[in-house]
């Protein structure tokens, strides 16, 4: 894995979450948000276990294996996996790490829209808006509430960005799904 970037780049992009599996849809929005914002680097962060959800189907290293395949052809974008190194999997803490190794550059935390609706739940959810621009992408039946989630109408409207557009209808746990039955 290719170490952290420090201080080379001025606006990071940070995509986290299990990659439970990775899949097009990540790699989607994430060339949507290294084009749009002019991302210099874009990091995949995966992480051992989301707190709010069940435990991940498939084991950490298959997950990152996985990951590094899929954007193996992106130059911009890079797996890491600091859960250990940061002794968290919490977003937050995950942020002032990087924030920290990188005092100079801009964050950019993309997220799509049904993350949103449970934000407020994220542990320190309000000073992460502030560490990192948050970025949500429109997910098909999601967009609704996302927009008039608690987070939506708390947070400050300068910290945040709503994509809408092109909705991809693919998701882990509907590709888990497909491969259990």
């Amino acid at each position: 894995m290719k170490k952290i970037i420090k201080d080379n780049y001025t606006k990071i992009g940070i995509l986290g979450g299990t990659f439970d599996p990775p899949h097009k849809g990540h790699l989607f929005i994430s060339k949507i948000a290294l084009k749009k914002f002019k991302l210099n680097k874009l990091l995949w962060v995966v992480t051992k276990k989301n707190p709010l959800k069940h435990k991940p189907y498939l084991n950490v290293k298959t997950r990152i294996k996985l990951s590094k395949k899929i954007v193996s052809k992106e130059k911009k974008i890079s797996i890491q996996f600091l859960d250990d190194k940061i002794k968290s999997t919490n977003t937050y803490n995950l942020l002032n790490y990087i924030k920290k190794k990188n005092t100079k550059s801009k964050l950019y935390f993309l997220m799509g829209a049904d993350n949103l609706i449970k934000f407020h739940k994220w542990n320190n959810w309000k000073e992460i808006s502030k560490l990192a621009t948050l970025i949500v992408f429109a997910r098909q039946s999601y967009s609704k509430k996302a927009i008039n989630s608690v987070a939506s109408k708390r947070l400050d409207k300068k910290d945040w960005l709503y994509m809408p557009g092109k909705k991809v209808n693919i998701s882990s746990s509907i590709i888990r799904k497909i491969s259990v039955t």
